[in-house]
């Protein structure tokens, strides 16, 4: 369950099945154009939701058809425009489709939630094959990049924009037998820091969010969605349970708002005090 504002300013819970019946509250994105990749669940998914949510129309990307097609469905039948459109982010010529795909469509770019990616397989530093190592970083960093090499120049034709990346506490303390995914999610924060330097008077704002454990179809393949192993991971979280990916996209959508004018080059801690101990 997430939390979300009404419009008396009173919170209450919700699902991401009626995350888009929820009041608007950040005006400044209705009527734009928001970009989310890995959109077909989990975190990307409930990112989707809430930019219609707020009135802007979606691009929904993911290399998973029946899942993004079935995000973009979503976000329709309650009245809210998107597209799908099939995307490997670590393939460049698919990455520059989509955002190309996503202009001729709409006609500009104004955000972009750079999310799309994955776990790998479990092993320590030294029996982790090169095969995965490769796959990890060119899934997670390298496709965090190659959006951002078509999403700015988009962005830049039209004034500005905002992109969030996904990163992960990961990037901030060490995990065991997670060496691809740790490295990929710290190199999140430092490309992120890095661009939003470069087009921080350009008016483009590059942040991240870096969510901790979070119920997401990725926790529940490590789990299997048995209660005795997910006790040592909500054991990590001081607030005593796991994110929602709901509440993730809260902290999306707050970046890219006109209420965050002022902040770029940031990486948003979401994780329920994990890295606080």
């Amino acid at each position: 369950m997430g939390i979300y504002p009404i419009e008396e300013g009173v919170f209450t819970d919700k699902s991401e099945h009626d995350i888009l019946n929820t009041p608007k509250w950040h005006k400044s994105l209705e009527g734009k154009v928001a970009l989310v990749t890995g959109a077909g669940s989990g975190i990307g998914r409930a990112s989707a939701l809430a930019f219609a949510r707020e009135g802007a129309k979606i691009v929904v990307a993911d290399v998973q058809v029946k899942e993004g097609e079935e995000t973009a469905r979503m976000i329709k039948d309650t009245g809210h425009e998107a597209i799908f459109v099939k995307a490997d982010v670590s393939n460049a010529s698919d990455v520059e489709n989509l955002i190309s795909t996503a202009v001729r469509k709409y006609n500009r770019l104004d955000f972009a939630h750079n999310n799309a990616g994955i776990e790998g397989a479990s092993a320590s530093t030294i029996d982790y094959t090169e095969e995965n190592w490769d796959r990890v970083i060119d899934i997670n960093l390298k496709g965090v990049w190659l959006c951002m090499k078509y999403e700015i120049p988009a962005m830049l034709k039209q004034g500005g924009g905002a992109i969030v990346n996904t990163s992960s506490v990961a990037g901030f303390v060490g995990f065991r037998d997670m060496p691809a995914y740790c490295a990929s999610k710290g190199g999140i924060i430092a490309l992120t820091r890095g661009s939003a330097l470069e087009y921080a008077t350009r008016g483009i704002r590059i942040n991240a969010v870096c969510p901790g454990v979070i119920r997401t179809p990725m926790v529940e393949r490590v789990t299997g969605g048995k209660k005795e192993a997910e006790a040592p991971f909500i054991g990590l979280e001081p607030v005593g349970r796991m994110g929602t990916p709901e509440e993730v996209a809260e902290a999306v959508i707050w970046l890219c708002s006109d209420a965050a004018s002022f902040v770029t080059g940031h990486p948003m801690v979401v994780d329920g005090g994990l890295i606080s101990q």
